[in-house]
């Protein structure tokens, strides 16, 4: 079984993530962070990324993320574009993960964007991790030393909450720890 996590940009995917790596016969695959490794590694997205946006994407053999960041969050179409190059790879990496990972009780697939890349199509269900505007903004002004405007930008970017939680089976309010850990708890019984 595939399980689908996400939510919307400092809502606590991390944290809750977290809490579902205790769990021995769940495997986790975190979309963005296996599409960091991809995007330095794979040759067919290098190419592409320099195709798509000059030799400027990497530095030496690494992605450039910055100068990357400053074209696609500004420019939906240079988005979308780096997007269709990058997805690719990491759904056909993803499979060979699901194949590797059949003996667990299910598989934890963490993506931020998952329903605007409409990959909520592999998972049986979806969790989806919420946490009121104003405490996302301090979380992430917290950890990525960034403007709140910065931020909204970003957000643009995602389905709303209201959209990500009507297409959810579950949905986790990460506004309290502890009722975080609980919830966490009675969904992983319950799809075990």
């Amino acid at each position: 079984m595939i399980v689908g996590l996400t939510g919307g940009i400092g809502s606590g995917k991390t944290t809750v993530l977290n809490f579902f790596k205790e769990f021995q016969n769940v495997a986790v695959y975190i979309a963005d962070v296996e599409a960091k490794i991809l995007m330095n590694s794979s040759p067919i997205i290098r190419e592409k990324l320099i195709n798509s946006f000059g030799e400027q994407a990497f530095i030496d053999q690494d992605i450039n993320r910055v100068f990357l960041s400053k074209i696609v969050f500004n420019d939906r179409q240079k988005l979308q574009a780096l997007n269709a190059i990058v997805h690719p790879e990491v759904a056909i990496h993803f499979k060979n993960f699901v194949n590797k990972n059949k003996d667990k009780a299910y598989i934890l697939y963490e993506n931020a964007i998952l329903f605007e890349t409409k990959n909520d199509r592999f998972c049986d269900c979806v969790i989806t991790v919420y946490a009121a505007l104003e405490e996302r903004i301090s979380r992430i002004i917290k950890r990525d030393a960034t403007s709140r405007e910065a931020i909204l930008d970003r957000m643009k970017n995602q389905f709303s909450d209201e959209k990500k939680m009507i297409q959810s089976h579950y949905v986790i309010d990460n506004n309290s720890l502890n009722y975080t850990k609980e919830e966490i708890h009675r969904i992983h019984n319950f799809l075990t």
